[in-house]
C-alpha cells in the first residue's frame, strides 16, 4: 500500500486534492483501490490540517491515519518543519510547496503560488500539488488526474486545474 499525507491550511483544498488524488488511482482499473479522509482541528479557515490517501491494488480495510507516509505532500511551507522527516517511511519523500531551496534529497520543491497566481488567479496550489506528485510517483498519470478533475469539480474549473496539474508536473524536478 502507498500511503501519502497531505499538510495544509484550512480552506488550501488538502482534502480535495487527497480525494482526486484517491479518484484517479480508483478510476484506473477494477484492481484499484482508494481510501481518502481527512483529519483537522478546529474547523476553520487557516488551521492546520492533515489528510490522507491510501492507494492498493487490494480492497482497503486499515482506515487509521497515516503516521509514517511514502509521501508528505506540503501545500504550505510555513507548516513543513525537521519533524515532516519522522513522518517518512524509508525512501519516502516529501512534496514541499515554497520558493526555498532545500538541501535534502528527500525533499522536492515547487513554488506552486507562483503557478497558481499565473492560471488559478487564486492562492489554491491543491491540484499543483497533485500535479507534482503525479511526476514522482510512476503508479498515477496527468490522464489519471485530469480524468479524477473532470470528474469531480465543477466543469468551470476544469481547464485552469488541468492547465495547472500539467504545468506543475513539467516544472518538478524529481
Amino acid at each position: 500500500m502507498t500511503e501519502i499525507l497531505w499538510h495544509g491550511r484550512g480552506g488550501q483544498g488538502a482534502f480535495t486534492a487527497a480525494r482526486l488524488l484517491g479518484a484517479a488511482f480508483a478510476l484506473k482499473c477494477d484492481e484499484s483501490y482508494a481510501l481518502a479522509f481527512p483529519s483537522f482541528g478546529p474547523e476553520r479557515r487557516g488551521a492546520p490540517i492533515r489528510a490522507f490517501t491510501k492507494l492498493d491494488n487490494k480492497p482497503i480495510g486499515n482506515r487509521s491515519e497515516v503516521e509514517r507516509a511514502d509521501f508528505s505532500i506540503f501545500l504550505d511551507d510555513t507548516l513543513f518543519s525537521n519533524a515532516a522527516f519522522g513522518e517518512l517511511k524509508d525512501g519516502g519523500k516529501i512534496l514541499l510547496n515554497t520558493k526555498k531551496s532545500v538541501d535534502d534529497e528527500r525533499v522536492i520543491t515547487l513554488d506552486a503560488d507562483k503557478i497558481a497566481a499565473e492560471i488559478l488567479k487564486l492562492p489554491i496550489t491543491n491540484t499543483i500539488m497533485l500535479g507534482a506528485f503525479a511526476a514522482v510517483f510512476d503508479r498515477i498519470s496527468l490522464d489519471d488526474i485530469e480524468n479524477a478533475i473532470r470528474l469531480n469539480m465543477p466543469e468551470k474549473l476544469h481547464a485552469k486545474n488541468i492547465a495547472a496539474v500539467k504545468k506543475a508536473a513539467e516544472e518538478v524536478n524529481p
